[in-house]
């Protein structure tokens, strides 16, 4: 096995990448590109677009998420977005092998193109695709358990026994932290709303990581919150471009009780706990007890105030009383997914799993 490998977590809202064996990726930065016109050359030829990362701030309309939902929707912002991560690495690092995570959904010829890139376009001496809540399992050092993950794009529950993932049982939401910025940004800016807004995207960014929580109780926190005098809490207010202090509504603060109940917010489906509970209930009675006493918290939403507390209470209260249930939440399970993979990589039980450049070859010519 390698002496070090560069891990790729791609995910709906962000990457994060960086060698094998560190605590922490190395490069964290939001899975956008943009795309701006270039000035058309002279003689016949055509009009070309430049691909960059990030939001280019002279041309705010022009980014884009490459993958939404969990689903690689543009290619070329992909592969653009991991031609910039490994040059960044290869600069001291030429031959490492190379470890992308991969959604559940993806489709084998999404796989089959992550191949491509990588050995055609990239020229890396091995590949290992790695399925994200696996990882994650296994950066809490778990073979058995629940996996709760809710990111940008999605939110996931999957069960897992012996290290191997329960499918029949999964729960996938097509609602999480894009949804919740959606919810902010209609809330707070209304008729006004423009998501390539620059001050209003940094005004639902900072609402949402510095002044939302999931309340224990709903009812309980608008009436607490209600109650308040206007004024008397300064985490209640943003200030527009001219400085002008608007204050934040009692909804607009507990946004994220959304992933309890997203029928409150025009959402489909059940909630998160709800969820979790019919992806255990799901797998055979037996293996019961041992699931409920290992759910496993992680994705960027689970860290928002509240969050795992309230989901805890939830399963304790209304479902599993009985049963001894345990949260396992660790203080980086924004990165559990890479961390998981950082572990995975030096794994001899995975040796297997990996693909050289010589087998992608012969496979080619198969």
């Amino acid at each position: 096995m390698a002496a070090r490998t560069i891990i790729i977590d791609h995910g709906s809202g962000f990457l994060k990448a960086g060698l094998s064996g560190w605590n922490e990726p190395q490069m964290v930065f939001p899975s956008i590109v943009n795309y701006v016109p270039c000035r058309e050359n002279p003689g016949p030829s055509y009009a070309q677009r430049r691909v960059s990362l990030g939001i280019d701030i002279c041309h705010p309309d022009t980014f884009s998420y490459p993958i939404q939902r969990g689903r690689i929707l543009n290619w070329e912002g992909v592969e653009h977005i991991w031609s910039f991560v490994l040059e960044r690495h290869r600069r001291e690092h030429e031959d490492f092998p190379v470890m992308v995570t991969e959604s559940p959904l993806k489709e084998p010829a999404d796989r089959r193109k992550t191949l491509e890139i990588m050995f055609e376009l990239q020229d890396v001496p091995s590949i290992l695709l790695a399925d994200q809540l696996e990882m994650s399992l296994y950066a809490s050092g778990l073979l058995t358990g629940v996996v709760v993950d809710s990111g940008y794009g999605l939110t996931r529950v999957q069960p897992f026994h012996l290290g191997r993932p329960l499918r029949s049982c999964g729960k996938t939401l097509e609602f999480a932290g894009q949804d919740l910025s959606a919810y902010l940004f209609k809330s707070l800016f209304k008729e006004d709303c423009n998501r390539h807004n620059l001050f209003q995207l940094e005004t639902v960014a900072t609402t949402q990581m510095s002044k939302c929580y999931v309340p224990q109780n709903l009812a309980e926190a608008l009436d607490f919150r209600q109650s308040l005098p206007s004024g008397s809490d300064e985490n209640n207010t943003y200030q527009l471009p001219d400085g002008t202090p608007v204050e934040l509504t009692p909804m607009q603060r507990l946004a994220p009780e959304m992933f309890f109940s997203p029928q409150v917010f025009d959402l489909q489906g059940p909630g998160i706990s709800q969820a979790v509970v019919e992806a255990i209930l799901a797998c055979e009675a037996a293996v019961h007890p041992l699931l409920t006493s290992h759910v496993m918290a992680c994705g960027g939403n689970t860290l928002y105030p509240g969050f795992t507390k309230r989901l805890y209470k939830e399963l304790i209260a209304e479902h599993f009383s009985s049963t001894k249930a345990t949260m396992w939440v660790g203080s980086n399970r924004n990165f559990s997914v890479w961390l998981g993979a950082s572990v995975v990589a030096h794994l001899s039980s995975y040796k297997s799993e990996w693909m050289t450049k010589e087998e992608y070859e012969e496979s080619q010519r198969l």
